[in-house]
C-alpha cells in the first residue's frame, strides 16, 4: 500500500497510537524517573530516568504525549518549556560522567513558543542542547516515534544513530508552519507534507535516518507491545555496534554523521 506523508500525519495523530508512557515499561527495566533541570523547574513533556536495557544500565529522555486530555495538560501537549531541554541535558552529561548510553526518543510537533518560554531562554536551551550532545562522550541513539517537529525535535536529535518509526515523520519546520509561510494557509498542511519529503523512507534516502523499524500492522496504535518489540530490536542492535567503538572513535563518526548530510556547491570567489 502506498501511504503518503499527508496519510502519516492521520496515523501518528491517531489517539490511540503508543506514547512514550505506553514504550518505557515495555522496552526498559527498573526504570526510575528523573526530575527538573535544577535552574527553573520540572517539564511534563520530557520525561528522563535512568533504567535497564537488557542489563546494561541506560538514560532514557523522552518527550511526553499525552494520551487523553489530562495528560495532555499535564505535558503541555508534548511541547517541552526550556526547562525540559535542560533537565535532558543535565541528564546526558550525568549518563556522560557515569558511562550510560542515552536513548532519545523523539515524539513532538514542536518546542512551545508561548511568551513565557521565550523568556526563560527557549531557543538558547535548544541551541545548547545540540551543540553539547555532539561532543557528549557516551553513546546517543534518537527514535522518532511520531512527530519530530521543528527545533523542538532537533535539540534531541544529535546522536550516532538516528532511527523513525515507519510512519515517523521528521522535519526542521512542521507541515502547519510550512503551509503558513510559505502560502500564507495553515489549512494546506497536508499538502505541504507531501511535498516536503519528511517520511522515513524519504529521509533515510535523503541519508538522515540511518535506520527504518517496522511498524505492525496499518501502524503501532494496532499493537503496542509489537511496535515495542521492534523498537527494542532496534536499540539492542545499536548499542551493540556503538558500545563496541572507543570514545574518540564515535565522535568523530558522530561530527562526519551530520558533515555529510545535505548538498552544496561552493561559489566561485573570483
Amino acid at each position: 500500500m502506498n501511504v503518503t506523508a499527508s496519510d502519516m500525519l492521520d496515523i501518528i495523530r491517531k489517539k490511540g497510537r503508543p506514547t512514550v508512557n505506553d514504550y518505557i515499561p515495555l522496552i526498559f527495566d527498573d526504570f526510575f524517573e528523573l526530575h527538573g533541570d535544577r535552574l527553573y523547574g520540572d517539564d511534563g513533556a520530557i520525561k528522563g530516568g535512568i533504567g535497564y536495557f537488557k542489563g546494561t544500565p541506560v538514560t532514557v529522555i523522552a518527550q511526553v504525549k499525552g494520551r487523553n486530555l489530562e495528560e495532555n495538560k499535564a505535558s503541555n501537549f508534548g511541547m517541552p518549556h526550556p526547562e525540559g531541554y535542560r533537565k535532558a541535558l543535565r541528564l546526558a552529561r550525568q549518563a556522560e560522567k557515569f558511562k550510560r548510553p542515552v536513548i532519545c526518543l523523539i515524539d513532538t510537533a514542536g518546542a512551545f513558543c508561548g511568551v513565557e518560554a521565550e523568556q526563560r531562554g527557549q531557543g538558547e536551551a535548544i541551541a545548547r542542547d545540540i551543540m553539547e550532545f555532539m561532543t557528549l562522550r557516551t553513546p546517543i541513539i534518537s527514535i522518532i516515534l511520531g512527530e519530530g517537529g521543528s527545533g523542538g525535535a532537533l535539540a534531541l536529535g544529535v546522536c550516532d544513530e538516528l532511527a523513525m518509526l515507519e510512519n515517523a515523520i521528521y522535519s526542521v519546520i512542521s507541515p502547519r508552519g510550512f503551509a503558513s509561510l510559505l502560502w500564507k494557509d495553515a489549512s494546506r498542511e497536508r499538502e505541504a507534507a507531501d511535498i516536503m519529503k519528511i517520511t522515513a523512507s524519504d529521509l533515510k534516502k535523503l541519508g538522515v535516518c540511518d535506520c527504518v523499524i517496522k511498524e505492525p500492522g496499518e501502524g503501532a496504535h494496532t499493537d503496542k507491545e509489537a511496535a515495542a518489540a521492534f523498537i527494542k530490536e532496534y536499540i539492542g542492535a545499536a548499542l551493540k555496534r556503538k558500545l563496541k567503538k572507543g570514545l574518540d572513535e564515535l565522535l568523530e563518526e558522530r561530527y562526519n554523521k551530520f558533515r555529510v548530510i545535505g548538498e552544496f556547491t561552493e561559489a566561485d570567489k573570483g
